[in-house]
């Protein structure tokens, strides 16, 4: 399982919410995603602890908590959707251009 902890401000670091949820038992892992192109947080994060019974613990106690100026989303992680690797295209729709109209060159 894993924890999904929301509304962070931008400005925390890994080792920040690290500290914050070792109160609550031992964390295995932080995940803090960033923006691709400005690589600032994107203001939520993924942490993995050692037990079901710890995440229980610290969802309880942080969800709802003010940190850092922000009250905390905190609650369990949903799986992530699977993506489909190779995207469905329809073939119907007409030729897109190939009828012999309005094939104009830009």
């Amino acid at each position: 399982m894993s924890i999904y902890v929301g509304n962070l401000s931008y400005q925390v670091r890994e080792e920040d919410l690290r500290e914050v949820f070792a109160e609550y038992g031992t964390v295995k892992k932080v995940q803090l995603p960033t923006d691709r192109d400005t690589g600032r947080v994107r203001g939520f994060a993924f942490v993995e602890m050692q037990s079901d019974e710890e995440e229980e613990r610290a969802i309880e106690a942080l969800d709802g908590a003010e940190w850092m100026g922000r009250d905390l989303k905190v609650n369990k992680a949903r799986p992530r959707p699977e993506r489909n690797s190779q995207r469905s295209y329809s073939s119907g729709g007409g030729n897109w251009g190939n009828s012999g109209r309005n094939n104009r060159r830009y």
